[in-house]
């Protein structure tokens, strides 16, 4: 050894070069393990196994280590802090596998072999450290091995391809100032791209693997990447955790590291190799990112297994874990046996352990392993061995507490929020937080074993749970949202203390509803609490409660059983109080603002009267009200006084209670218990035309206790102010009829003993002289109605038969008018119905008779000597109601005259005017039309054989105008007569005057068409 060469590599040279010598094998041994290594397990670990070193040399010296990587042009330097190379270092990099480091605890190369990495991309490898320098040479080496005769064949049969470590020379040069040893590698022509890329992608947490390197400088033509880590030793002890900073240039990553330390027991390396029995002591170091909210950021899969730097070993856990597991030859797959199997079990350990030391996030659920996903051997037996231990292992957060838990203590909630585990945290021992039982963990909770449970199950759960009705209303607002089918039997609490089993059916009190006062009605209510959220109400409707207004509560079936059963329910030994009954009911109508009439039934509501027993409010007159003077005394009873006092006059009223007439409504009238409802249905339907089918009925309103009354006078205006539907006709098929009200109080003696439809109406100007005019206010006129017109009367058959009884009474006048058509529409009204004949009938407006004739032909006129009763178009019904003659039956009688001449129509002076007031072109004569009677009402009918002009017609010896005969009609010859005819025998009997007045003045024809075109045409 000289300061030339302070590690004596002369001597090392000259051993080796004499055992190749010796032995030619030894060299081909050697030469084919290098091989091995370069092109086999270290092929690609140049930077690994540099900076590996790096660290070792850090422990050793024991301060932080520093590496510098610098690629400048064709050159890689590794600069490194720490011990400095000595003579044991030269001698084990010129040694295959015969570590320097064995006995190193802490130390990270094992096998002596790693350099041997460099030779990927340098055959002029050099160590400079301030202890001195060593470089090794292919080419040296070559030359070396070449003078050696016996290794001649050999080094021909290897192309010239040496072992380049066995031979080392010393080296001149120092390392970079503040480093003790540096690396140089002139690199092989074409292996600067595959450094670049190396260093280029050399990750950062890589120092997580090597405890004792601190920072990594990557030096690139000039451009400066720092790799460092801030990793504070964890407190606790083994097994504890802490948070370690990556930084790659400007970013810095927290990473949560655990490492667990041990021995192994020394049976389980009596199978490992000599040197590594002595290495008991392990570190396992489990890792994962963190986000900036110190949240795991699993790796990508797949990892791999870093022994302690990184095998091709696949790992399907997405975190780094690092452990000195035994390697094989190829220094990159892990072996089996008991060694192997203690460390899976140390890093299932560290697994747990980091698990536990993460935040209580469900992203740490991204950890858990998955089943089916291993990769190799060792990774299915890492997989299961952290899947059993975390398993058996308190790290799942529960909701209450902030204890851990065993996964098979723990719960996932299907559908799980906040909310809900918050409600449910007392009810359900083990539930974890919302976020944990999100689908996306589920595959990690089944792998763990966690129950799920189901809303079913929840509803389950929670069924006989006694709790406060604020409890119940968190839970159900918490279970907004969820599914419908799950919830049905949802238990709620209801206001008597009962529990309803699902809310189907259940009613949620409003906020105006009081609740305190309805025990009585044994309503399934739900406690006010329960519901006092919106969400709250909104879950329990979706599943069929229903809102409690007190207008919902009062349509609940069972109220109206309550109510209709009241009176009933005073003779039961276990029937409610009465009088309990009966201050929910008023309270409910107080609350719902019921009017009176709107719930018939709330009639039936049984209340005290005034002698001490109780009455349906129906049947009770409230005391001192105006109903009260206008009925019997004893018709109805009153009220308890003390009940009318303490309650809202209004609310009585709306339960039935009178203060005046009570309103009653029905689908079918027959369903009316109402006086002489039966005749009034009868008036309605005698009014449907004949043979129509009765229609289906609206719903009817009538007017109880009409019978009752006493004093019409108190009891008319209290009528008067009923709803307007009490007196709105009802609307029956293709008729109109008057209301039951208005119909009872026209045909009862209620105005000082007179019928208001036997009155008329002030403005009835048509029953004037027939009617007395009805003296009333006007709100009492519109009550009643009284007629006021023909048509009024004849509407109702009673009514008809009095105006015809009115008619022959000589006390009465009739206006002309009216009399010429009132028998016509009395005998149409009157149709089909069996009316007496009257002792006398009218004749004129003042003038009635016993005996008198039904006109049915204008020309008979002149030959009837009896009065005469006007037909209005209808002599024929008029004669059977009246049971009088025609007086066409009375007559018998022919022309006794001679015409003087016989005329066309259209001959006769004035025929142009006369046709074309009858809308014809011309007056032709035509085929007789039947007689007298065959006419057209447009004037189209047949003209006949012409007319016959007499001088003086006679008629059975009497004189007469016009006398229409075998369809011929004679004619006196004046213009009257000739009008009459035409226009009867035309059908236009209302232009008769029109008619004569064209034959009278032919002379004035065209003045007169003049006059017609001023109307717009012609008329009569």
């Amino acid at each position: 050894m000289t300061a030339a060469d302070p590690f004596d590599t002369a001597a090392i040279r000259a051993r080796v070069l004499a055992a190749w010598a010796a032995s030619p094998a030894r060299f081909r041994e050697d030469a084919n393990a290098e091989e091995d290594l370069v092109r086999g397990g270290y092929r690609d670990r140049l930077l690994v196994e540099l900076a590996q070193n790096a660290a070792d040399a850090a422990l050793r010296a024991g301060t932080p280590g520093r590496l510098r990587l610098e690629l400048a042009g064709e050159v890689l330097r590794a600069a490194n802090t720490g011990a400095p190379l000595d003579a044991d270092g030269v001698q084990a990099l010129a040694t295959l596998r015969a570590s320097a480091k064995r006995d190193e605890p802490g130390g990270v190369g094992r096998f002596g072999v790693g350099f041997a990495a460099v030779l990927a991309v340098s055959d002029e490898p050099a160590l400079i450290s301030t202890s001195g320098g060593v470089r090794f040479s292919a080419a040296g080496t070559r030359a070396e091995v070449a003078v050696v005769p016996s290794l001649a064949d050999e080094l021909a049969r290897r192309d010239g391809a040496v072992p380049v470590l066995r031979l080392p020379w010393p080296a001149d040069g120092a390392p970079p100032e503040g480093f003790a040893t540096e690396v140089v590698l002139p690199l092989r022509s074409g292996s600067r791209s595959a450094v670049v890329a190396a260093l280029d992608e050399l990750p950062a947490e890589l120092l997580l693997a090597l405890p004792g390197l601190g920072a990594v400088e990557v030096v690139r033509d000039g451009a400066v990447r720092t790799l460092s880590v801030d990793a504070p030793a964890p407190a606790g002890g083994p097994g504890a955790a802490a948070v370690a900073g990556i930084t790659d240039g400007a970013t810095t990553t927290r990473w949560q590291v655990v490492r667990r330390t041990g021995e192994l027991d020394p049976a389980l390396l009596a199978d490992r190799p000599v040197e590594e029995r002595a290495r008991r002591g392990w570190t396992v170091t489990c890792a994962v990112p963190l986000d900036d909210d110190g949240r795991p950021r699993p790796l990508p899969l797949r990892q791999l297994v870093h022994a302690p730097t990184p095998s091709d070993e696949p790992l399907s856990l997405p975190v780094r874990l690092i452990a000195p597991f035994p390697l094989g030859p190829d220094r990159r797959h892990v072996l089996p046996g008991p060694v192997t199997d203690a460390l899976v079990a140390a890093a299932a350990d560290a697994y747990a352990d980091l698990l536990t030391a993460l935040p209580a996030d469900p992203g740490v659920l991204a950890l858990v392993p998955r089943v089916g996903l291993a990769g190799a051997e060792l990774d299915a037996a890492l997989g299961t061995a952290v899947l059993d231990r975390l398993r058996g292992t308190a790290w799942l957060p529960g909701e209450r507490d902030g204890h851990r838990l065993r996964p098979e203590r723990a719960a996932a909630l299907d559908d799980a929020t906040d909310e809900r585990v918050a409600a449910l945290a007392d009810v359900l021992p083990g539930l974890l937080p919302a976020g944990w039982s999100a689908p996306s963990g589920l595959p990690a909770l089944a792998a763990l074993g966690v129950r799920r449970l189901r809303l079913a199950d929840v509803v389950e759960a929670v069924r006989g749970v006694a709790r406060p009705p604020a409890w119940w209303a968190r839970l159900y607002a918490a279970l907004d949202g969820a599914d419908r089918d799950e919830l049905a039997a949802l238990p709620v609490p209801l206001a008597d203390g009962r529990t309803a089993h699902a809310p189907a059916g259940v009613l949620l009190p409003d906020p105006a509803l009081p609740v305190d006062r309805l025990g009585p009605l044994r309503l399934r209510l739900a406690a006010p609490g329960a519901a006092g959220s919106p969400a709250a109400r909104r879950v329990l409707e979706r599943l069929g409660a229903q809102p409690a207004t007190a207008a919902g509560v009062l349509a609940d079936p069972a109220v109206r059983a309550a109510v209709e059963g009241s009176l009933d329910a005073l003779d039961e030994v276990d029937g409610e109080d009465p009088e309990e009954l009966a201050g929910a009911v008023l309270a409910l109508v107080a609350a719902a603002g019921v009017r009176p009439g709107e719930l018939p039934w709330l009639a039936e509501l049984a209340l005290p009267d005034a002698d001490g027993g109780w009455a349906p409010a129906g049947e009770l007159v409230l005391p001192g009200s105006p109903l009260a003077g206008a009925v019997a005394g004893d018709a109805l009873g009153t009220l308890d006084p003390d009940v009318a006092a303490g309650a809202d006059p209004a609310v009585l009223r709306a339960v039935g209670v009178l203060d005046t007439f009570a309103v009653v409504r029905a689908e079918d009238p027959d369903d009316l218990d109402v006086d002489a409802v039966e005749e009034w249905v009868d008036a309605v339907l005698d009014r449907l035309p004949p043979g129509e089918p009765a229609p289906a009925w609206p719903e009817v309103t009538a007017v109880r206790d009409l019978e009752l009354v006493t004093d019409w006078a108190a009891a008319l205006p209290l009528l008067a102010a009923l709803p307007p539907v009490t007196r709105d006709d009802v609307r029956l098929g293709p008729v109109t009829a008057p209301s039951y009200l208005r119909w009872w109080l026209r045909t009862r003696p209620v105005l000082a003993g007179r019928r208001p439809d036997r009155l008329r109406h002030p403005d009835g100007a048509e029953l004037q002289g027939l009617y007395e005019p009805a003296d009333l206010p006007p709100d009492l006129l519109e009550l009643l109605a009284p007629p006021a017109s023909v048509a009024d009367v004849l509407g109702d058959v009673d009514g008809a038969l009095d105006l015809l009884r009115r008619l022959g009474d000589p006390a009465r006048t009739v206006r002309p008018d009216v009399l010429r058509e009132v028998h016509a529409r009395l005998a149409a009204a009157l149709d089909g119905v069996a009316v007496d004949p009257p002792a006398r009938v009218r004749v004129g407006p003042d003038r009635v008779v016993g005996d008198a004739v039904v006109l049915d032909a204008p020309w008979l006129q002149p030959l009837v000597d009896a009065p005469l009763v006007p037909s209005g178009g209808a002599p024929g019904p008029v004669a059977d109601l009246l049971d009088l003659p025609l007086a066409s039956e009375v007559v018998r009688a022919s022309v006794t005259s001679s015409p003087a001449r016989r005329l066309a129509w259209s001959a006769l002076p004035g025929a142009g005017l006369a046709a074309a007031r009858l809308g014809r072109p011309a007056l032709d004569d035509g085929a007789p039309g039947g007689g007298a009677r065959g006419r057209s009402a447009q004037g189209g009918g047949a003209l006949g054989g012409g007319v016959a002009v007499h001088e003086r017609l006679t008629v059975g010896g009497r004189a007469v105008a016009w006398w229409p005969e075998d369809g011929v009609d004679h004619v006196d010859g004046s213009p009257a007569a000739l009008g009459r005819a035409l226009a009867w025998r035309c059908g236009a009997w209302g232009r008769r005057q029109a008619l004569a007045e064209a034959f009278a003045c032919p002379e004035r024809a065209d003045e007169l068409a003049a006059d017609d075109s001023l109307g717009g045409g012609s008329r009569g």
